[in-house]
């Protein structure tokens, strides 16, 4: 009875918080008026050599909903067997009806290979939500489809 009492615990905790987006980049800034100031935002990683490590790299998560829940971040190797990199747990609270941001930040992350990495998102140690962060190699890379220059 235990394990399908938290079970049904989590789901009702996750019918009241949703994930409105995600957004990987560089920084993320606090500015005057509670405003983010985003710097690099990317969807893929191009390179012209391999391994990469990226000096800094932030993952952004604006939620909606309400309760309080504890956040956690991981990158993991295209087989998905291997993290390459997990963030600290955080807790981070949405008012009813409210919005919240919550961002990991890594420093020093070495991705040694192109392909494509998975960002999960855990919530209450439970997996959330997962995006996909493509590296490639600019050496192998074959046209237009490998990445997207385009900027909208």
């Amino acid at each position: 009875m235990g394990s399908e009492f938290l079970s049904m615990k989590s789901a009702e905790q996750f019918d009241k918080l949703n994930l409105i987006y995600t957004i990987f980049c560089d920084d993320v800034r606090l500015e005057a008026g509670n405003k983010l100031s985003l710097m690099g935002v990317f969807q893929n990683i191009m390179v012209q050599q391999l391994p990469i490590s990226l000096i800094k790299f932030a993952v952004l998560n604006h939620w909606q909903g309400e309760g309080t829940h504890l956040s956690e971040v991981r990158i993991l190797a295209p087989d998905k067997r291997q993290a390459v990199v997990v963030s600290q747990p955080t807790r981070f609270e949405v008012a009813s009806g409210g919005f919240a941001d919550n961002i990991s930040f890594f420093v020093n992350v070495t991705f040694p290979a192109p392909g494509q990495y998975w960002v999960q998102t855990l919530i209450d140690s439970t997996l959330f939500d997962e995006q996909p962060l493509t590296i490639i190699d600019a050496r192998h890379a074959q046209g237009p489809n490998d990445a997207s220059e385009a900027v909208n």
